[in-house]
């Protein structure tokens, strides 16, 4: 396996963006991981020397790519992949698996995608903020989880400016455009009663356009974005305050307590007050 050092986080519930895992590994030579699927999404950067990943693209079929220093490879969500250390110049590579509402959306703004899953970039200085960033989480994980946070939102826009694509359209600016204005819509009104037509009214689209352009660009619906922002704003509740599983539920635009003991049920397989005593 070679030398290897990696930190494994607890799920903090951070809806935007979290990290499970990160690590650095040296690798022996012809040293492999896979064939794996992963439920969130895994970056390696390499630092030195040269592998291979074999990764499945959008219609399943296994492609092949050679990655050397410099440059790194995305692993998708779902996505079938093995990668292996050269024989003669294995690989040294960092390590970051993250996942959130807003990973689909950023990414979008790149040329990753399950067919085009190797990092390059023309941008040396943003390349080099975003090692940083990533040796630094490595490296502290004993600290806070704000702390650590704070510096993975660093990492995560050097790394999405740096592999930026320049062939955005006014169309894809357009809808971005879109779904912010939804995502700000329902961060400050979704302890109200608020519906979907509601939200693309705001937008001035129509509802169907921005289930479409929501689903492609976040990787949900509306309705499941909303429902799951509130449960994890129900989470922070039940964790930093005392009140009533009913109070919680109407906190978060819930009237009908049952109702939001089954909407919590569906997303986290328990009930509010067994969280809660968890």
């Amino acid at each position: 396996m070679g030398n290897v050092f990696f930190n494994i986080f607890p799920n903090e519930n951070f809806i935007d963006l979290g990290m499970f895992q990160c690590g650095r590994e040296a690798c022996t030579p012809c040293h492999s991981f896979g064939p794996v699927t992963r439920n969130h999404y895994l970056f390696h950067y390499v630092l030195s020397g040269t592998g291979t990943l074999m990764a499945d693209d959008a219609k399943g079929i296994t492609q092949t790519y050679s990655v050397k220093s410099g440059q790194g490879f995305l692993i998708f969500p779902g996505q079938i992949t093995t990668y292996y250390a050269d024989q003669h110049s294995p690989w040294e590579y960092l390590w970051i698996e993250f996942d959130g509402l807003r990973v689909k959306e950023a990414l979008s703004l790149t040329d990753f995608s399950t067919d085009h899953p190797v990092y390059r970039t023309h941008s040396k200085d943003l390349r080099e903020q975003m090692i940083k960033e990533l040796e630094y989480i490595i490296a502290h994980p004993k600290e806070s989880s704000f702390h650590l946070l704070g510096h993975l939102y660093l990492f995560f826009d050097y790394f999405v400016q740096s592999a930026k694509s320049t062939r955005l359209t006014q169309s894809s600016k357009m809808s971005d455009y879109y779904i912010q204005e939804a995502i700000h819509y329902i961060e400050q009104n979704f302890q109200n009663n608020i519906s979907i037509e509601e939200i693309a009214e705001v937008c001035g689209i129509n509802r169907s356009y921005l289930g479409k352009i929501f689903r492609n660009s976040v990787g949900r619906s509306p309705q499941e974005f909303l429902m799951n922002y509130r449960m994890v704003k129900a989470t922070e509740l039940l964790k930093l305050t005392t009140l009533s599983i009913a109070d919680i539920g109407n906190a978060v635009g819930y009237s009908n307590p049952l109702h939001f003991s089954r909407a919590f049920k569906n997303v986290y397989g328990i009930s509010p007050r067994e969280w809660r005593n968890g």
